[in-house]
């Protein structure tokens, strides 16, 4: 028998690169990685085309419009590949009755809460890059019922631009860095995040999707909550930095789009129903930072 085929978008990611690396322990599965370039997936005859010639059994969508500022002006192509380009490849999922996971986030919230998210808290996005990835959920769940949803937070690895890269980048050049320190959330190590979803991946059938419509959305971080100042403090103890690291009002570090001041999230749902064990923020910010040298 042929080995089950994967799809994964975005494959030039954080996440899509953490799949590559994982993708070596799974050799019962072919892997089909896959850039924008080479697969445009707002592109709905490009995509159906792609599906029709692929015998894909699981799509992992980790393609994403990221960049959340300039998302406040480019709102049309943030929808596109947040929320058209999601409800595109939901649909041809279920017509070939392939797995389909897609990544969302905790800016699907508007930060007001006091206690971790639920997946059934009401949404309420605060910025345009909150309202594409919701609108990708939305159109998910209409195109295919049987659509996993994974919320994720404040993600980072030893691939692309994230948080962690640019502080120790900073750190080495400077003396001092302010940072804010009234936004809370869980930081997200990207390989972490890849080795769940491959737990996913094993525990899902292609053909009868056991888990049932309502229970479709799950988050995902590492456990701790923290700002953003405890977070950059953690990367200059494991790195052993000397730099002076301040913390900072959200007033004083002014953005074009808001962010949420609280988007922890409650993990436990989909710890129980894929039996699965998340990392401590900090042990994992230690591994990712020791691969980095």
């Amino acid at each position: 028998m042929a080995n089950k085929i994967i799809l994964v978008t975005g494959s030039n990611g954080q996440l899509g690169s953490e799949m590559q690396v994982i993708a070596a322990a799974y050799p019962a599965y072919q892997f089909l990685f896959v850039t924008r370039q080479e697969l445009p997936i707002d592109n709905e005859a490009a995509v159906k085309e792609y599906f029709s010639t692929h015998a894909i059994a699981v799509c992992v969508n980790c393609a994403a419009y990221t960049a959340v500022d300039k998302a406040e002006t480019d709102i049309d192509i943030a929808n596109a590949i947040n929320g058209k380009a999601v409800g595109i490849l939901a649909a041809l999922c279920k017509q070939y009755h392939a797995v389909f996971i897609h990544i969302s986030t905790d800016y699907v919230f508007d930060g007001t809460a006091a206690v971790p998210y639920k997946e059934d808290h009401p949404v309420s996005p605060v910025n345009a890059y909150g309202e594409s990835k919701l609108l990708g959920e939305l159109q998910a769940i209409q195109n295919n019922s049987a659509s996993i949803i994974i919320r994720t937070s404040w993600v980072y690895s030893s691939f692309g631009n994230n948080f962690v890269k640019t502080m120790l980048r900073l750190m080495k050049d400077r003396e001092s860095l302010n940072v804010v320190a009234d936004q809370q959330g869980c930081p997200t190590y990207a390989a972490d995040l890849a080795a769940a979803i491959m737990q996913i991946v094993e525990q899902t059938s292609t053909t009868l999707n056991k888990l049932q419509p309502s229970s479709t959305i799950f988050h995902y971080s590492n456990t701790g909550a923290i700002n953003w100042y405890q977070f950059a403090v953690g990367i200059k103890e494991i790195s052993n930095s000397t730099c002076l690291v301040n913390p900072i009002p959200s007033s004083q570090y002014p953005t074009p789009a808001k962010r949420p001041g609280y988007s922890v999230m409650d993990t436990s749902k989909i710890q129980q129903a894929f039996n699965l064990t998340i990392p401590a923020w900090r042990d994992s910010l230690e591994k990712c930072i020791k691969i980095m040298g």
